[in-house]
């Protein structure tokens, strides 16, 4: 019985926000699209897992294996019309650890997400490389946002009843404009540490990547890389960089990367896992 519930389950993924992909709202990062929702056919039933009740939806499909998910919107499972509810829920309970597992990193997942929401108001607070940066407004300030480190604040040369869109706007490209710079530096850095020649840096906006390199030496990075810390930011530029010697995923690719940031997996686990302020007012 075992042996054929384990030839069910051929196709086990987990269906997450990709920061990084992500956020959310981009991410961020950004969330499940369309294809998430229920669809007609689709029955929402329970199933008790560890002694737990967790809800899930079933869909009936052409299919030969039972496949399931877990996202934000909680568990998916998807059959082939001939296999029966035990059976069914029977791999569910085989895999219920894993599922467990990750339905609770989803809902603190989501608990992160509504937290990171900017409320766009005089005293609101977003990460900046990676520490906080408190945004305040400054009717007397003239010309460009002005960062201030003791205490570590930026003013914007709006007045106390600006919009929330008006902030955002204002320090968004502030953000920008820092990022591009730290992103030249860098590269700059990391090209002679490698030997390699960039021929154009951009920045891109991308909600599901942080970085690409393209076989002409063009580089594109996400401003957004901005808010974490400057490891972080080396690891995506030596990621992107390294591509120019090496345009794969290789063991002799992350060589090239090693070579450069000998700890770079560290950096790579908190791109994967921090959740990034949302923009949206």
């Amino acid at each position: 019985m075992f042996k054929h519930l384990t030839s069910l389950l051929h196709n086990v993924q987990l269906s997450l926000f990709d920061a990084e992909t992500s956020p959310p709202a981009a991410a961020t990062p950004a969330g499940p699209g369309p294809s998430a929702r229920p669809q007609p056919g689709d029955t929402v039933r329970k199933v008790s897992l560890e002694g737990q009740p967790v809800p899930y939806e079933l869909r009936r499909a052409r299919r030969r294996s039972i496949g399931f998910s877990v996202s934000a919107e909680g568990l998916r499972v998807s059959a082939p019309r001939w296999v029966s509810l035990t059976e069914i829920e029977g791999v569910l309970h085989s895999k219920s650890g894993w599922i467990l597992r990750k339905l609770v990193e989803q809902r603190e997942r989501a608990q992160r997400l509504h937290a990171s929401r900017i409320p766009w108001a005089d005293g609101c607070s977003l990460p900046y490389l990676g520490a906080p940066l408190t945004v305040r407004l400054d009717p007397s300030l003239k010309g460009r946002p002005l960062l201030h480190d003791e205490p570590r604040h930026l003013r914007l040369a709006l007045p106390q009843d600006a919009g929330a869109e008006q902030m955002r706007d204002a320090v968004q490209g502030w953000l920008q404009r820092e990022a591009r710079s730290l992103f030249e530096q860098r590269c700059q850095h990391f090209a002679a540490a490698l030997d390699v020649r960039y021929t154009r840096l951009s920045l891109s906006s991308a909600q599901t990547r942080w970085g690409s390199a393209s076989a002409s030496g063009a580089i594109r990075l996400n401003w957004r890389l901005i808010h974490f810390t400057p490891p972080v930011i080396d690891y995506v530029v030596a990621h992107e960089l390294a591509h120019l010697r090496e345009m794969n995923h290789s063991e002799r690719f992350w060589a090239v990367v090693a070579s450069v940031m000998p700890d770079y997996e560290q950096a790579r686990r908190q791109l994967r896992d921090e959740v990034l302020p949302r923009f949206e007012p």
